[in-house]
C-alpha cells in the first residue's frame, strides 16, 4: 500500500482532502497493465524446421527437426501421460523412446514412392529449441521425396513446419501449415 501513501502525500501537496475510489481504480488499472506486461508468455510464433541432407558417399538421409522445447514437452506430456523434462531428464533412455515414438508417428517419409524407416540418433539443446537427430540408411539416390510431417500439430493449431531437402547440391524448401501436412520435391 506504499502507492496508497503516495497519493496521500501528494494530495496534502496538492491540497486536496480525499482520493476518490475513481482515482483508486484507474491506477490500480494502470499498475496491472504495467506489471502484466512483465510477466513470461509463450512466444508468439509456432515454427519448426526440417533439415534433409543426401549424404551420397554413405547412401543416407540425415535428417535434423528443430523444435521449441516447451511446445515439445507438452506435447509428449500428452502421449506420455506425464511430465517430461527433455532438458533434465531423469531416465534418458525413456524420454529418447517417448521422443522417438512422438516423431516416427509424425513424420512420415516416401523416396522414391517407397516408405522409409526412420532410425533415431539424438538430440541435443540449442538456445530455446531442441534439434532431433534422424537418418534414414541405405538410400537409392532420391528423385521424388514425400514428406508428411504433423510434428506439434497436435498441441498448436497454428503450427507451421518448414522442409527444406538437399540433394546433390539441389536445395529446395517448402513452408506446411497445420493442417496440411504433406510436401513433394523432385529432383
Amino acid at each position: 500500500m506504499l502507492f496508497l501513501r503516495v497519493l496521500k502525500l501528494k494530495n496534502r501537496f496538492l491540497g486536496l482532502q480525499k482520493i476518490t475510489p475513481a482515482v483508486i481504480f484507474v491506477l490500480l488499472i494502470i499498475l496491472v497493465g504495467l506489471f502484466s506486461s512483465f510477466s513470461v508468455k509463450k512466444h508468439p510464433y509456432y515454427v519448426s524446421v526440417v533439415d534433409m541432407k543426401y549424404d551420397s558417399k554413405q547412401s543416407t538421409l540425415q535428417i535434423s527437426a528443430r523444435m521449441f522445447t516447451t511446445d515439445l514437452e507438452e506435447a509428449l506430456k500428452k502421449i506420455a501421460k506425464k511430465d517430461i523434462d527433455i532438458l533434465n531428464p531423469k531416465n534418458k533412455a525413456e524420454v529418447d523412446s517417448v521422443l522417438f515414438t512422438y516423431i516416427k508417428q509424425r513424420l512420415l517419409i516416401s523416396i522414391n514412392s517407397k516408405k522409409q524407416v526412420l532410425q533415431y540418433i539424438g538430440y541435443e539443446k540449442e538456445e530455446e529449441s531442441i534439434w532431433v537427430y534422424l537418418e534414414i540408411k541405405k538410400v537409392v539416390k532420391p528423385k521424388k521425396i514425400n514428406i508428411e510431417t504433423k510434428l506439434l500439430y497436435d498441441f498448436l493449431a497454428g503450427q507451421i513446419n518448414i522442409v527444406h531437402t538437399e540433394i546433390n547440391g539441389v536445395k529446395k524448401s517448402s513452408k506446411v501449415t497445420n493442417p496440411e501436412s504433406k510436401v513433394e520435391f523432385n529432383f
